[in-house]
This record gives structure tokens, sequence and C-alpha cells, in this order.
């Protein structure tokens, strides 16, 4: 025990040799002798200790993916709800330490005392914590709320950096902060006017209208030119591309636009703007990418497809602002994903879903993202990461030097001389603060706000270095670099960006890429007594599946045969029952009644309760007749999807065709029924293979059809006569149920109606659903559904 003590006092002697070290640590605490304000002050260290290890964690495990520039909504709720508390109570707390006249903080009679050093640590917590507030603040390009308020929070910390203290050395430290701080909100000011003023950003949907309208009006021109030609005997070749090709061939031709569509502006019009002609080198197209990335750099053609998708974006967020599209569009873009990406070809089934799911993270990276990737190019580079750090430090070095009040060796010398944590070294400091707090409580508590304090600045570097990563390695910096890199002539022989191309890529190649994937969950695990709109936080507690590769390929089948002239319309899936019977002539009597009733299941207006009652039957089904060796990817398919249609109709009705208002009655008729048919018991305490069995064993099965529409029930019955099937041909009837979901799934897909639309722009923040990604590939093939009452 000697000995141990004797190392500890070598250590304390070591570290400790400064003894001014004890009083600062007294100064420091001293407001804790007062009783009135002792659980004041503790209670800001354990409220900020909280809130840095919150803010720590959130920020190591917050991402949908590697270079992702949005925030997972889990996170921005939990921060913007900490954030919300943190600055009245640390406001309050700060009042309390101001007013705090003790030790060394006494100032003489008649003179203006300093800030004391309690109140000084919680000023320093509150600025960097308004530093790191920008975590949770979109960048959005519509408004200035969030600005605004943000700009009169930190006045008001400015109000109290610069008339709180008297000594130039912590005036110049807490004004250090504060021009940081300040310099945040005015890059936040700029990103939102530059944005809404941009051709490139928020003008951007009405130029890339005007120059859809005057192409599709040049097509015309030319088709009639064409016309006329033939008539009068011409060779009849065709002008201007105006044929359609295939393949690689197609994609050469694109004129759709990835980038510099506002060099073309001319003026203003009453309905849009005047446009000249492209010339060379002034506009980025599909085409032009197509031709020219050589396949050294984009051996797969991930690049090129990446630059598809930006193309793609532009087009479909005119959607978002309820702007007009012409059909010459919508076929062109038929062509280009069909005829050019996909070609017929069974292994670029993944690449159009890779189109679309990028397509999909640029959306949701426009409209959500807390890092100004938007604006990535690399002339924003130069001036956001390497020209405003230069000016925001001459900023600081005026501020140190006004501090001084012009006299700068003063102003310097001050900063350590007035700060003592600086001037007797931060980490000598920590380590004798740290060795005293085993046996001084002054040392303890003040150990606690240095480790504070230390952790809001390294999550705030953290953030900085994050912030710089991710728009390096975002697709928007990707997408500007290889325009730069086709459309000047000198880039493309330059050695130097050539380089930065290939280290870029390579980084990227070496990160990991998330798969597409959806939620799962089945409404006979449901047990909670909440409506349809309540637990939307409980989604996130919800297992994740990869979409099977067989499901994309048989999704784009069916997107694709509707997609033909004089092709069906898309069908609940009643079109794929019938097509069973069609391609069985040789079904016994019996078994066309089975087919009958099934397709009786699909009789009803609502997609929401045929899809319940089908999830039932499937799930019935998984446990009753489970997948053998040969049909195992078409039940991986159909169990999937049915779970992810479920989860639609549970947390996110407003992307179903439905009305709303009719899918949650549905949705509480369904909870009700499956109380009524398990018991309370069962319903709150069984687990999803016991109710399974309850309900199997009800008899509901053998029971007519429900006319009250009771989708347990009728799912009940769907099961029984699908088991039928499965004893005869297993494989055959995992192959209908899979064929069922697919087509069901494609139907709700497509959608023009405003409510829809919008519904896909808000659930943008959690990343963007699968159901977004067939949306988009829907809107931009031109595919629709029958009307419906709601629609």
């Amino acid at each position: 025990m000697s000995n141990q003590t004797n190392h500890y006092d070598l250590l304390v002697q070591h570290f400790c040799q400064n003894p001014e070290i004890d009083r600062y640590a007294a100064n420091l605490t001293s407001s804790f002798t007062d009783q009135s304000n002792e659980v004041s002050m503790v209670a800001a260290s354990v409220i900020m200790f909280l809130l840095a290890g919150v803010f720590f964690n959130l920020n190591l495990f917050s991402r949908f993916s590697d270079v992702s520039a949005i925030l997972d909504p889990r996170i921005r709720i939990l921060i913007s709800s900490a954030l919300s508390l943190f600055l009245p109570v640390m406001s309050y707390l700060f009042s309390e330490a101001k007013n705090v006249k003790a030790g060394a903080g006494r100032a003489a009679v008649g003179q203006k005392s300093d800030l004391s050093l309690r109140a000084g640590v919680i000023l320093v917590w509150m600025l960097l914590v308004e530093l790191l507030r920008k975590k949770v603040d979109e960048i959005h390009m519509r408004g200035y709320s969030s600005t605004i308020q943000r700009a009169g929070r930190v006045i008001w910390l400015g109000s109290l950096v610069f008339f709180s203290f008297q000594s130039a050395g912590r005036k110049a430290v807490f004004g250090i902060l504060w021009i940081l701080c300040a310099a945040k909100v005015v890059q936040r000011i700029a990103f939102t006017e530059v944005g809404k003023r941009s051709y490139a950003h928020g003008k951007n949907a009405r130029l890339i209208t005007s120059y859809m309208s005057r192409r599709a009006r040049r097509r015309r021109e030319q088709q009639q030119q064409h016309v006329i030609v033939e008539h009068a005997g011409g060779s009849g070749n065709d002008p201007g591309g105006v044929g359609v090709g295939v393949g690689d061939d197609l994609l050469r031709t694109s004129d759709f636009i990835v980038m510099g569509e506002q060099e073309l502006i001319l003026e203003a019009t009453a309905d849009g703007y005047k446009l000249k002609d492209m010339a060379p080198g002034t506009v980025v197209t599909v085409g032009k990418i197509w031709r020219h990335l050589s396949i050294d750099i984009d051996p797969d053609q991930r690049l090129k497809r990446l630059c598809l998708s930006f193309a793609l974006f532009k087009l479909l967020r005119r959607r978002f602002d309820h702007l007009p599209v012409t059909k010459e569009e919508t076929q062109d873009c038929r062509d280009l994903i069909f005829n050019g990406v996909y070609n017929g070809k069974e292994e670029m089934v993944d690449a159009v879903f890779q189109v679309m799911n990028m397509e999909v993270n640029f959306l949701s990276e426009y409209y959500h993202s807390v890092i100004p990737v938007v604006f990535a190019s690399p002339f924003f580079f130069l001036a956001n990461y390497l020209l405003l750090p230069v000016v925001v430090l001459g900023l600081c070095l005026m501020t140190v030097v006004l501090c001084g009040n012009g006299n700068a060796r003063y102003a310097f010398r001050s900063i350590g001389k007035d700060n003592f944590a600086i001037s007797s070294g931060l980490v000598s400091t920590t380590a004798c603060l740290l060795l005293k707090s085993f046996r001084s409580p002054d040392a303890f508590f003040t150990t606690i706000d240095f480790f504070v304090t230390f952790l809001l600045f390294i999550i705030f570097l953290y953030e900085e270095i994050w912030e710089f990563v991710v728009f390096l390695l975002s697709n928007w910096f990707m997408v500007s670099l290889l325009c730069n890199y086709v459309g000047r002539p000198n880039w493309l022989s330059s050695p130097t960006f050539s380089g930065i191309v290939r280290r870029i890529l390579w980084v990227r190649s070496k990160m990991s890429k998330p798969a597409l994937s959806f939620k799962q969950f089945s409404v006979l695990n449901t047990r909670w007594p909440l409506g349809i709109g309540m637990p939307s936080m409980l989604s996130y507690l919800l297992r994740t599946a990869p979409v099977p590769n067989k499901a994309k390929h048989s999704i784009m089948e069916c997107i694709v045969k509707h997609s033909l002239d004089g092709a069906p319309p898309l069908s609940n899936g009643q079109s794929v029952l019938e097509r069973e019977e069609e391609e069985r002539p040789l079904l016994l009597p019996e078994q066309k009644q089975r087919l009958a009733e099934l397709r009786r299941a699909c009789d009803s207006e609502s997609v929401a309760e045929v899809i319940l009652t089908w999830h039932v039957a499937t799930s019935l089904l998984e446990e009753a007749c489970p997948p053998r060796s040969g049909s195992k990817d078409d039940s991986r398919v159909a169990t999937r999807l049915s779970r992810y249609c479920a989860y639609l109709v549970a947390f996110h009705h407003e992307l179903l065709p439905d009305n709303p208002d009719k899918t949650e009655k549905v949705f509480e008729a369904m909870k009700a029924e499956l109380k009524r048919k398990l018991s309370c018991g069962a319903y709150y305490f069984f687990r999803w293979r016991a109710r399974l069995q309850v309900i199997a064993g009800t008899g509901m099965a053998s029971a007519h059809w429900k006319d009250s529409k009771e989708v347990v029930h009728n799912g009940a019955k769907v099961a029984d006569l699908l088991r039928e099937y499965c004893d005869s041909d297993p494989e055959r009837t995992w192959k209908l149920l899979a064929d069922f979901w697919t087509e069901l799934i494609v139907y709700m897909a497509p959608s023009n109606e405003v409510e829809r639309v919008m519904g896909h722009e808000k659930v943008l923040v959690e990343g963007g659903e699968f159901i977004t990604a067939l949306w988009t590939l829907t809107t931009h093939t031109g595919i629709t559904r029958p009307s419906t009452a709601s629609e």
C-alpha cells in the first residue's frame, strides 16, 4: 500500500509542479461552496457530460452509408430534442455562475468584475454546441426560418462574449470561438441565397422544363421534315438522330443534360426561358459522357450510370415542383432505360436498379442534406474548403488584435497570461487534475469540466473532417469532376487531373456499397395499441432485408411487359391468377373453382385490403408448407415482398394508392379482428409462430368468405386454397405467389397524384423507400395505373 502511495506522490510531483493548479480548481468550483448553487453546478457538468457522450456516439453511428450526406431521422430527433433543452438550461446555469463573486473572482469596489471561471466554461460549452448544431440543420434552399433563429442565437452569444469579459486574453479566446459560429451562420445564409438564385439548383427545374420543351419541339419539326423528304422521294435517312438505337449506341446519342444547362440561358420568358443552341464544351450531356469517358477510368460503366442517374434526377425534380412533362420525353426516357441500359439483358437488371437507387439518393441529399454536397464542384471546393478557412483565420487574428485595443503583441501575450489552462500546458494541467481528482472534490469536478470541453472540441474537429471527406467522396463531386473532365479537352490530357480522379475513384472503390433493401413487417405480429399514424418511430426497430435478385428480375420483366404498346393494364394481382388458368388448360373443375375463389380475394377497391389478405395467407402458407429447394427463390420473393407491402400499409400509407383514411380504417379493423380471434393473452404475449398456429387452428380457413372484409379470416381462407395447390405442386404454388406479389407491388408504384408525389418526397429524409425507386422507374417510363376513386 505504501509503494502505491509513493508512486502516486511521485506522479503528482511530476505533473503538478505548478502550485497555481489547486487555486485554479478552487476558483472553478467555488460556486459549489454555496449550497444554493451546488445542485445547479453539478447538474451542469452532468448534463454536458451526457450531451457530449450522446454527440460523440451519434456522430460515429448515424450514417445511412459510408458517405451519406443526410442524417438518420432517429439521430436527428434525439439530437434536436437534446439541443432544444440545452439552450434554456445552459442560459440559466450561466446566469447563476455569472453572478458568483468568490475568491479571485471578486473585483474591487467600483470596478467591473471579469466573468467567473465557471461561467466561462459554460459559455465555452454553449459556443461549441452552437458550432455542432449544424449537425442537425438541413441545408434548405427554400427559406431562412431556421437560419434566422440560429443567427439570433449567435448574436446573443456574441453579446455575452464581448460584454462579459474585461481581460484581453479571455475575450480573444472566446471571440475566436464566436467568429467560428458567426462564420457558420454566414456560410448557411450564402448556401441558401446561392441555392435559391442558382439556375443549377433552385431554378433548375424550370430551366430543364424549358430545355425539354424546346427539345420536343425540335424533334417534332425534324420528324415533319423527315416525312416531307420521304413524300418527295428522298433517301429517307433519319436526320438528327430521330430514330431509336439500342444499347450504347442509344446512350452515345442522348442529349439529356448532366451539367452546364445554365450556360444556355438567353433571357427569361413568360413561361420559362429562351435558350440558345449548345456550343461545344458548354453543356455536358449523357451522350458526351458515354463517348468521352474512357474504359480505363470506368471499366464497369458505373460512373457513366452515375451521370445518367444525375440527368434523370434533374428530370424527376420537376415532379416535386409540379411542372409539366411531355410525352416525347417519357418515350425517350423509356428508350434510354429499356433499350439503352437494360436492352433485354438479364445481367443488366442490377444496373437499372442501381441507376434508380442512385437517383433516389440524389433526391434525398438534395432535399435533406446536412453537408453542402449539392454545390460540389472544383470551384466550390476551392472557395469553401481552401479560401474560406483563410478568410476566417484572418478574422480571428483581427479579433485578437481588436481585443488588445490594436496592440497585437499585448493581445497575443494576453492569451496565455489570462487563460491559465493554456499558459500552464493543457496536457500537464489535465494530468495533474486527473491525479488529484481521486482525493480532491474540486479537482474531480474540474476534471469533468475539462473532459467535456475536450470532447466537444474533438467532436467539432471530427465533424469538420467528416464533412470534408464526405464532400470529396460524394456522388455530386464525382459527377462534377467527370463533367469537367469530359467538358474540357485540356483536362482530358492533364495527368494531374487524371491522377486526382483516379485516386478518388480508388478510395471510393474501397468503400462498402450498401445493397438495395427494404423493411420487413408482419401484421400477424402486431401487438402495440397504437394507431396507424403513430408508430413511425417503431419502424426503425424492424428488420431490414436485401431485395432478392430474383425479385428485381421479376419486377423488371413485369414493368417492361406493361410498357409495350397494347399491353394490358396493371392489376392488383388478378391478371396473375387469370394467366395461371390460361397456362393450365387441363385444370380440373374443382381447381378452376379454387382459382375463381382466389380471384375473389383480389376483388376489392382497396389495395390495403388485398395486401393484408394475401399477406396473412402468405405467412400461414410459409408455416404450413415450407419451401423446398426448387422453390426457395420464389418463396423468398413472395415472403419478402409480402412483408414489405405490409410494412407500407402500417407505416407509410401515404405511398399507397388508397385514400389514407381508408387504409387506416382497414388496418385498425385488422388489429381488432386479430385481437378478437387470438384473445388478449395470445394477442399480447404469444410469439409470431404460436400466433400462426392459433390462427390456422381456428377453423377460419374452411369457412365461407366474409362479406365484411375481415382480412385475417379471408387470408386464412386464401391460405387454405393455396395449401391445396401446395400439396399437389408446391413449386408452382410459390411461383404463383411470387408472381402475384410482383404484379401487386408494380401496380402500387406508379402515381402522378400530388398527394402520392409529396409522400415520396416525405420519405426521402429516411433515405427513400424501395417503392420510391419503383415509382421513379415507372414515372420515367410512363407506366400508369388504372385510375381509382382516390385518384
